[in-house]
């Protein structure tokens, strides 16, 4: 009982760091016959991931989507409105800092050197598994029977569609959730093995100060916007929400943080009917600190590659991001894992370049986690100067996990 409880206690962000250092450790001393064996098993469950994504997509978009028709009507298409355009706030900022900072910062050179320098093994075998649509086709057809079924009177095809979900939350919490640390164990072998990690792990340690830097400075805008909407004192706003702050610190979890959040919102002012609908609802749909995190990531990996980017590329990416990511299940990572289909199909990662955004976004989820529940409260404020005023008492709406 005693080795279950600790090995709990671990938790997944535990399993991830252990998975990097050993691989690392594998990578420089197993011979190439030991390599090739975790590289043979990433190479299948890279096309296992492939197959997954597309019903990934289809699976948690639709449902969000006949979720969030079926609501409050005006004051829930206002919070949408504001927790999408937060995140597309986040993006931007993360591209703009990352254009201009990033180039100067990662050392391409070393970089470059060590791939030209690198001699990955091979894998054994690999299996095609052929996906049934692409990442495109999913997210068409999950907008059109989400928004196609909020308007049918009978509940038959909208069962289907919750069951669905259930079915893909559970192969992720049941076989890629358990899988991801032996996934990452092998590409960082794999890294190792050839010579690289050295190189790509310096960069990505300048790249994580930086995004913590924009976490701050993220919330600090959306508080002083929020704070001036419903006439209060942003900092001192921003002050009264640190205990919900610290708890997401701890927990990585947007819900377990709600009854924090919730006592700290209505602290600042917030009328507690708005509160109670507004706090619930972002949980769920309020993911400015995971898209600050991905797409400062995502941005750094292609400079680093050197691969070609430009403005409209990555405002397309943020865009759709925003709106992907509403649907981030209940497991640990749940953005990110929600985020792969776009990666692939609209910035062209490889599955490698996506066991990295996978490594990377656990390794700060809960600070992602922290800015996401810290920024709740600021749209709390904007919804309170607007909709504070009436007494209509509102659903509180479910939430997930990030």
């Amino acid at each position: 009982m005693r080795n279950t409880s600790f090995f709990r206690k671990i938790g997944l962000l535990g399993y991830i760091v252990i998975a990097m250092i050993l691989g690392v450790l594998a990578g420089w001393y197993l011979p190439d016959w030991g390599a090739r064996i975790f590289i043979t098993f990433n190479a299948v469950f890279s096309q296992f991931l492939g197959f997954i994504i597309p019903l990934l997509i289809l699976g948690l978009v639709a449902p969000a989507i006949i979720e969030i028709g079926n609501g409050a009507g005006k004051m829930l298409l206002f919070t949408v409105a504001l927790a999408y355009a937060a995140t597309l706030l986040s993006g931007l900022l993360a591209y703009f800092t990352g254009d201009t900072l990033f180039p100067e910062l990662i050392g391409r050179n070393e970089y470059v050197t060590a791939v030209e320098e690198a001699a990955s093994p091979t894998p054994f075998f690999t299996l095609e598994i052929t996906p049934v649509m692409t990442v495109t086709s999913a997210l068409v057809l999950a907008f059109v029977l989400g928004l196609c079924v909020t308007h049918l009177k009978t509940t038959a095809l909208r069962n289907v569609l919750l069951d669905f979900r259930e079915v893909i939350v559970r192969v992720i919490k049941s076989v890629i959730v358990p899988l991801l640390p032996l996934y990452i164990f092998g590409i960082f072998t794999d890294m190792a093995h050839s010579g690289k990690v050295i190189a790509i792990m310096s960069t990505f340690i300048k790249v994580i100060g930086v995004i913590f830097v924009l976490h701050v400075l993220l919330l600090v805008v959306l508080y002083i916007i929020g704070g001036l909407a419903d006439r209060k004192n942003p900092f001192k706003c921003l002050q009264t929400m640190l205990p919900a702050y610290l708890t997401a610190l701890g927990t990585a979890s947007s819900a377990a943080t709600i009854p924090v959040t919730l006592k700290q919102v209505k602290k600042m002012g917030v009328s507690p009917a708005v509160a109670d609908f507004t706090v619930p609802l972002c949980a769920t749909i309020h993911l400015s600190g995971s898209t600050l995190k991905i797409v400062s990531c995502a941005l750094a990996l292609m400079i680093l590659q050197g691969h070609a980017y430009n403005f409209p590329m990555f405002m397309g990416f943020i865009a759709m991001l925003g709106i992907t990511m509403i649907a981030a299940p209940g497991v640990p990572g749940g953005a990110v894992m929600a985020a792969l289909g776009l990666f692939s199909s609209m910035l062209g990662f490889t599955q490698e370049d996506n066991a990295l955004m996978i490594a990377l976004y656990i390794v700060m989820d809960s600070f992602g986690t922290a800015c996401n529940v810290t920024g709740d409260g600021a749209i709390s404020l904007i919804v309170n100067r607007v909709f504070g005023h009436k007494e209509t008492k509102y659903r509180k709406p479910a939430a997930l996990h990030r």
